[in-house]
């Protein structure tokens, strides 16, 4: 056949295939999620299999493990006691906190690892939103603002090398940003939340945390999270909250969830010379994990696929539940 260029011919050996390879992964592209509890033991997630809550004693060994295997950055979730949740989340600025005292622990026992924290108020509030509600049921921008600045500040006092605000309240990178710069920690850097959309994969991390949204007594709650979080049809909006946080001091930007959204982190791409990260969300894993559980996957070849699809969609990281098997499986490659 009179054929002028065959593409097959780079596809024919491995060595072939592995030179004009365009995008790959590496451990070091990985920022592992960790969920966090009081107590001494290890508390398996049902709605997440294979992920746990861990202690503060079980903590380090996981973050060990996670190091060996070429991850450099980790992100710390809080399981927070029913009994320290409250209306205004104080006890997210608390220094005593669970989370300022894993950052502590961490950062003594593995300095070198990267340590992300969350930014938020649903883990702590027993309104289960990411700001304060007022009496009628609105969440409140500016108010949560000034909570987020605290909980900011007490996470790099206790040692944290990344800011993860995540609540999606208007203004908070730059009022973060001043924050820290004001209290001497200009040197830590802000990854924030710029595309978190109002998504339906977000179910089972609400369940390792509790973090939904809950009915109460006493003024209305509002059942999602839609009047802060993007619409699931909005894209062009994604490139306005990127501009924003770039304007206003973010280091980092991200997409969550990932999955859903290659189309938002190729925008992204195209717009910002800042790193851009993409969140393998809870659901996306539990998927797979079901899916692999009844033999209708090869788990091994989907999850490498998929992670390897954020990078080749402009993604330089990614935050993943399944972040030590894929640095295992990559070790076998």
């Amino acid at each position: 056949m009179d054929i002028t260029y065959r593409p097959r011919r780079l596809r024919r050996t491995s060595g072939l295939r592995s030179m004009v390879q365009e995008h790959n992964l590496n451990a070091a592209d990985f920022i592992y999620p960790l969920f966090v509890h009081e107590g001494d033991q290890i508390e398996p997630i049902s709605a997440m299999p294979g992920a746990n809550r861990w202690s503060l004693d079980h903590l380090m060994g996981e973050v060990e493990r996670a190091w060996q295997l070429g991850i450099r950055c980790v992100v710390l979730f809080p399981k927070v006691a029913e009994s320290l949740k409250t209306e205004d989340a104080a006890e997210c600025f608390n220094e005593k906190g669970l989370i300022p005292r894993a950052i502590r622990r961490l950062k003594k026992e593995l300095p070198e690892m990267t340590v992300m924290t969350d930014v938020a108020l649903d883990p702590y509030s027993c309104d289960g939103h990411d700001g304060i509600v007022n009496s009628e049921g609105v969440v409140l921008n500016d108010e949560t603002i000034e909570y987020l600045c605290r909980q900011a500040v007490v996470q790099a006092q206790s040692g944290a090398d990344l800011i993860g605000p995540s609540d999606m309240m208007d203004g908070r990178v730059g009022a973060i940003r001043e924050s820290l710069d004001e209290e001497g920690y200009e040197h830590v850097g802000i990854i924030s939340y710029t595309a978190k959309y109002s998504s339906a994969y977000y179910g089972p991390f609400r369940e390792a945390l509790d973090s939904a949204p809950r009915e109460a007594s006493i003024k209305p709650i509002p059942k999602d999270k839609s009047t802060y979080q993007m619409d699931p049809a909005n894209a062009r909006e994604a490139i306005t909250e990127a501009q924003l946080d770039e304007q206003e001091g973010a280091d980092i930007l991200m997409v969550k969830p990932g999955l859903a959204y290659m189309d938002i982190i190729y925008r992204l791409r195209q717009e910002s010379e800042l790193p851009i990260a993409a969140y393998n969300v809870s659901g996306e894993y539990s998927m797979v994990k079901a899916a692999a559980h009844k033999g209708w996957i090869d788990e091994r070849a989907v999850v490498l696929e998929t992670l390897l699809s954020f990078r080749r969609a402009g993604a330089d990281l990614i935050l993943t539940y399944h972040a030590c098997d894929a640095a295992e499986w990559l070790r076998q490659v």
